[in-house]
């Protein structure tokens, strides 16, 4: 993403950072909310429970996004004790990426909305762009989050759609393995090797089937 502004090409830059920003923040955002619906007010009482960006941003991740287009936001602190029903901590899990899937949901009806309606501010090369890479962006958060591996959202997900027995030996193969396989497809990545081009895909070929205003 860094050679963008040594194109010359500030104005998308800083659009894609935005969109990257407002991306995180509402992921974080579900996070917290879901668990503040189930009882847990932890991360309400770190201050997490907002859309404000500077509550979820991560500097250092977000640098690394600008710098080597993969990042970070803030993990939001839970305390699944809390938690006011057994299947909690799995839906506390997923809202961060339906959280990222509403967002792509909105933002890409809302410019087709806008087009067809000629709003003026919708007209231009500027709006399409900003508007599909928010849904781009958001669609491939929800994926790169659903991998079953190291701390992503989808390792709280999985074994409850596993057997019991399956779903132990997988919690402790993630814990022992699943940082080291997650570190090492992001490094894989760095290095040219297209680990991630998949899910850009994936989300790609999505938007079509998000898009109900024609």
């Amino acid at each position: 993403m860094i050679a963008l502004l040594f194109q010359g090409q500030v104005a998308l830059f800083l659009m894609i950072l935005i969109a990257i920003v407002i991306s995180l923040s509402f992921h974080e955002f579900g996070h917290a909310a879901t668990a503040w619906l189930f009882g847990d007010d932890t991360a309400q009482r770190a201050g997490r429970l907002t859309l404000n960006p500077a509550a979820h941003v991560d500097p250092l991740g977000l640098l690394m996004v600008a710098v080597i287009g993969f990042g970070y936001a803030r993990p939001v602190p839970t305390n699944p004790s809390k938690f006011s029903h057994g299947w909690a901590d799995m839906l506390v899990s997923a809202a961060g990426p339906g959280m990222n899937l509403l967002i792509a949901l909105v933002a890409v009806n809302l410019y087709a909305f806008g087009l067809r309606a000629g709003w003026e501010p919708m007209q231009g090369a500027g709006a399409q762009a900003f508007f599909l890479f928010l849904a781009q962006i958001n669609l491939i958060l929800m994926l790169f989050n659903l991998l079953p591996v190291g701390a992503l959202d989808g390792h709280y997900i999985l074994p409850y759609f596993l057997p019991r027995p399956l779903a132990q030996r997988y919690r402790l193969w993630n814990d022992q393995y699943g940082n080291r396989l997650l570190l090492a497809l992001i490094l894989l990545s760095l290095f040219g090797v297209p680990v991630f081009t998949y899910i850009w895909r994936i989300g790609a070929a999505m938007l079509p089937y998000i898009t109900f205003v024609r």
